[in-house]
């Protein structure tokens, strides 16, 4: 006897044409993934830019003397002491109170402007130096400080700066 086969038969399914316009449904569904990806790459977008302009303005050195009192720190990005004491500084910048303006700004040291500007006050990176609103010199913090150790001297030179 000889054997049959029975052979499968596959129905074709329907597939759209690629030039079958999208239905409403489906074109409002992209529309609406598209506009999410829109407003998170604005967002990012944003972000990327006020942080380059917060950096910007943190190493802007020619602020101090401007009428508002200024910290400086005198730091290096490779250097895990200076990052902790930058860490710290802000912690204690944030505790401050309400009225008590003070600039934070950063000398970094492997840039020309911040070599110089070390060297013009004869001091080593993890240092911090407190100037007037008129630019004048009034303290010099030297070495690693925790948040509440810096912050009387900062609500200091805020009243009295």
């Amino acid at each position: 006897m000889a054997k049959s086969t029975k052979r499968r038969v596959r129905k074709a399914t329907a597939q759209p044409a690629a030039d079958t316009p999208l239905s409403r449904r489906a074109l409002l569904s992209r529309a609406g993934y598209g506009a999410a990806g829109v407003l998170v790459l604005g967002g990012a977008g944003l972000w990327g830019v006020r942080h380059v302009q917060a950096v910007q303005a943190e190493h802007d050195l020619d602020r101090i003397g401007q009428g508002v009192p200024a910290i400086v720190q005198v730091h290096d990005p490779q250097c895990p002491i200076c990052n902790a004491l930058q860490a710290e500084t802000r912690k204690a910048l944030h505790g401050l109170g309400e009225g008590q303006e003070v600039l934070y700004l950063v000398a970094n040291i492997r840039t020309p402007e911040g070599t110089g500007f070390a060297t013009q006050y004869g001091v080593p990176h993890v240092t911090l130096l407190l100037f007037d609103g008129s630019g004048n010199l009034q303290e010099t913090l030297r070495g690693p400080h925790e948040a509440e150790a810096l912050r009387p001297a900062f609500a200091r030179l805020a009243r009295h700066g």
